[in-house]
């Protein structure tokens, strides 16, 4: 794995490379972003942001999503994948935020993780993006980057991967860092066909020396 000194060279770089890095689902409050982030396993923001679009100015608060027919709420995110789970998720969150937390989402990510739908990635998105606690949230590009750049080891799990970047990296840096990593993975180091000959991190990655290797 690489050394300390060696992450906070990459995390400078990818700092230069993407020194705006952002949530890019686009919410108003914590409950919208709750609903985006929800929406948005196994789908890119890209197709959650157009669903948003026209999902948030029919429903304001998780009175309304309660409001109409599971089926009806079907239909509003069918263009999303697997939105008969999702649908029936929001409902039960909506429930669950009116009968234990007056409607309002909790700041907290051990509370957040009780909604149906709300896993701990989910949770870090919110604690972070909504109320600027320091979290680093791994979704599949954070998990990519982390291992091809040998941040950690390629076997370890999404929550090792989590908890060895939380030792590794100052907590106060840990948000930025989860969006440039993001962005980095989305933008640059791509599941497929990573930009591998234009990349300055090369030179400390294993994964990228072999993949230009291979190329010759």
């Amino acid at each position: 794995m690489l050394k300390k000194s060696e992450i906070q060279f990459c995390l400078d770089q990818m700092g230069e490379m993407f020194p705006d890095a952002h949530c890019e689902l686009i919410h108003a409050n914590p409950f919208e972003l709750v609903i985006a982030v929800a929406l948005s396993a196994q789908c890119t923001d890209a197709l959650v942001n157009k669903v948003t679009k026209q999902l948030f100015q029919k429903y304001k608060t998780p009175e309304d999503y309660l409001s109409v027919s599971i089926e009806e709420l079907q239909n509003d995110i069918r263009s999303i994948g697997l939105y008969r789970n999702k649908a029936k998720n929001i409902q039960k969150l909506s429930q669950m935020l009116i009968d234990d937390y007056g409607g309002i989402v909790p700041r907290d990510r051990d509370e957040l993780t009780k909604l149906p739908g709300v896993g701990r990635k989910t949770a870090n998105v919110v604690v972070s993006v909504a109320y600027g606690i320091p979290a680093i949230a791994v979704d599949t590009h954070v998990e990519r980057v982390s291992k091809r750049l040998a941040f950690c080891r390629w076997k370890d799990s999404v929550l090792e991967v989590e908890k060895t970047l939380m030792k590794k990296i100052p907590k106060e840096e840990w948000s930025v860092t989860h969006h440039r990593m993001i962005f980095f993975g989305r933008y640059h180091c791509k599941a497929q066909n990573p930009q591998c000959e234009i990349c300055p991190l090369l030179d400390v990655c294993r994964e990228g020396k072999k993949r230009m290797k291979g190329k010759k």
